[in-house]
C-alpha cells in the first residue's frame, strides 16, 4: 500500500516497464467495450495497443489502425479490462525447480490455471521458497507468457501453528521456515523476503492446527512488527483470520486485506463491518473454496449451506456497507481453477456484474496502488486486457467465459 509519495512514483515507474519483452502492436475491434464497471460502453468499438500500452480507445472510424496491426476481431464480444486473482497459490509439482522447468510447460501451466480465465495478474499469498521469485523473473524476461505474478512468498505461521493442512499435505511450507518465533525474527525475515522480490507479506494472524486448541493466534506483537516493516516498504499485508480471534489481531495488526471470509465467526456484528470500512480492510471472500473444504468432511449439505451461508453473509453485509471486495480463489491450494461457481456464490451473496466486475478490475487496481496504470481501458493504460464471448450484464457467468486473454499486448490465451 503506497502511503509514501516518493514511492508511489518510483512503484508506478517500475510497473510501467513490467511489460512483456515482445509487446507488440494489436487492435481489438468490433466488440463492445466496457471501459470500467460504471462508464458507458463503447460499442462496435477499436482498441488500439502499441508497446504494451492502449494507445486509443474508440468507435469504429475514430481510431486509425496503422497498417500491418495484429487485427483480433471481437464482434458479439465484450471487451474489458484484465482481471486480478487476489488470492492465488504457486503450489504443487508443476512449480518446483521453476528456474529449470520447460518454458512451453511452465507456458501451458499457466495458460491451463489463469490465462484462460481472464486473469493477467496474479496475487501468489504462499509459495515454497524461491520459486514465484523465480517465475516472476522468467516471466518479465519474456522467457514465458503468463499472468503478472505478484507474490509475498512464504507466508508467516505463529510460533508452533503450522496450519494442520499443510503438515498434512507436501506444499513445501515447512513449519520451520514459516513460523516466527517473535517480533524481532519477524521483522527480520520480512525484511529479507521483501528485498528478494516479496509484494506484500501474509500473516496468519490465526491458524488452524487441531487438535483441542483448533486455531492458533499469532502474537499481536509479532502481527504489529511484522506489518511495519511491510507498511515502510508501500506494500500490502494480507491477513488469514480464520475466526473471530484472529480477526482481532489482523485488525491489530492493521491488515490491508484479509485473506479470506471468517465463516467461523458467523456474521460479522454491525461495529466490526465499520471498521472494516472504515479502515479501508479489503476481503477476498473464497467462497468456493470453502465449500469444497466443508465438503471434504462428508457432512450433510444443510451445514455445508449453513457455513458457506455464513461467508456469504459477511461478503453481502460488507459491500452494503460500501466496503472493498476483491475476486480471489485460492487456486493452487484447490485445485478448482475454473471462477464459475465463486461467481455464483458472489452473486447470490449480492453482487451484481458491475460489482463483480469490480472486484476483478478496478477494485484490485486500487487497493494495489495502480490504478493510474491498471484496472480501466484507457489510452496510457497497461494493456491488460479480456475478451469475453458473453455478455456479463445477462449472465454473470460469462466473466468466465473467455475468447481471450491480453497481458500487456501479449495474447496469452486464446478459445480454440
Amino acid at each position: 500500500m503506497c502511503r509514501n509519495g516518493i514511492h508511489c512514483l518510483l512503484a508506478a515507474g517500475l510497473m510501467a516497464l513490467a511489460t512483456p519483452a515482445d509487446a507488440a502492436d494489436l487492435a481489438i475491434v468490433g466488440g463492445r467495450v466496457q471501459p470500467s464497471p460504471y462508464e458507458a460502453p463503447i460499442e462496435n468499438a477499436v482498441v488500439l495497443v502499441s508497446d504494451g500500452r492502449i494507445e486509443a480507445v474508440g468507435r469504429a472510424g475514430e481510431v486509425a489502425i496503422p497498417a500491418g496491426t495484429r487485427t483480433l476481431d471481437a464482434s458479439g464480444k465484450v471487451v474489458v479490462a484484465g482481471f486480478w486473482n487476489s488470492h492465488a497459490h504457486l503450489l504443487g509439482p508443476a512449480y518446483r525447480n521453476v528456474a529449470k522447468t520447460p518454458a512451453a510447460k511452465l507456458d501451458s501451466t499457466l495458460r491451463e490455471q489463469y490465462g484462460q480465465w481472464g486473469f493477467t495478474t496474479v496475487y501468489d499469498l504462499a509459495s515454497a521458497p524461491g520459486e514465484a521469485q523465480a517465475l516472476v523473473r522468467r516471466i518479465e524476461a519474456g522467457e514465458i507468457n503468463g499472468p503478472r505474478v505478484l507474490s509475498t512468498g512464504v507466508p508467516f505461521f505463529p510460533a508452533g501453528g503450522t496450519p494442520i493442512y499443510v503438515r498434512d499435505h507436501n506444499l513445501g511450507i515447512e513449519g520451520a521456515v514459516a513460523e516466527v518465533a517473535d517480533a524481532e525474527a519477524g521483522r527480520k525475515r520480512a525484511t529479507e523476503q521483501l528485498a528478494q522480490g516479496a509484494r506484500g507479506v501474509k500473516l496468519f494472524t490465526g491458524s488452524i492446527v487441531g487438535g483441542n486448541e483448533g486455531v492458533r493466534l499469532m502474537d499481536a506483537s509479532v502481527a504489529r512488527a511484522i506489518s511495519k516493516v511491510d507498511r515502510d516498504r508501500d506494500q500490502p499485508v494480507f491477513a488469514h483470520a480464520t475466526d473471530a480471534g484472529g480477526l482481532v489481531v489482523a485488525l491489530q495488526a492493521g491488515a490491508d486485506v484479509l485473506a479470506h471470509a471468517t465463516p467461523a465467526a458467523g456474521p460479522w456484528p454491525a461495529p466490526t463491518v465499520s471498521r472494516l470500512v472504515r479502515e479501508d480492510v479489503a476481503l477476498v471472500p473464497t467462497l468456493s473454496m470453502f465449500e469444497i473444504e466443508i465438503r471434504r468432511e462428508r457432512v450433510p449439505e444443510s451445514v455445508v449451506r449453513r457455513f458457506v451461508g455464513a461467508a456469504q453473509s459477511q461478503v453481502s453485509m460488507l459491500q452494503a456497507a460500501g466496503g472493498t471486495v476483491l475476486f480471489g480463489t485460492d487456486a493452487g491450494y484447490i485445485d478448482k481453477f475454473d471462477t464459475t461457481r465463486e461467481l455464483e456464490l458472489l452473486a447470490e451473496a449480492g453482487l451484481d456484474w458491475r460489482k463483480l466486475l469490480a472486484s476483478l478490475t478496478t477494485n484490485p487496481a486500487r487497493v494495489f496502488d495502480e490504478d493510474d496504470t491498471r484496472g480501466r481501458i484507457a489510452p496510457g493504460m497497461a494493456a491488460d486486457l479480456v475478451v469475453l464471448g458473453a455478455d456479463p450484464a445477462q449472465d454473470i457467468k460469462a466473466f468466465a467465459n473467455v475468447a481471450w486473454t491480453v497481458r500487456g499486448g501479449v495474447v496469452i490465451h486464446q478459445k480454440p
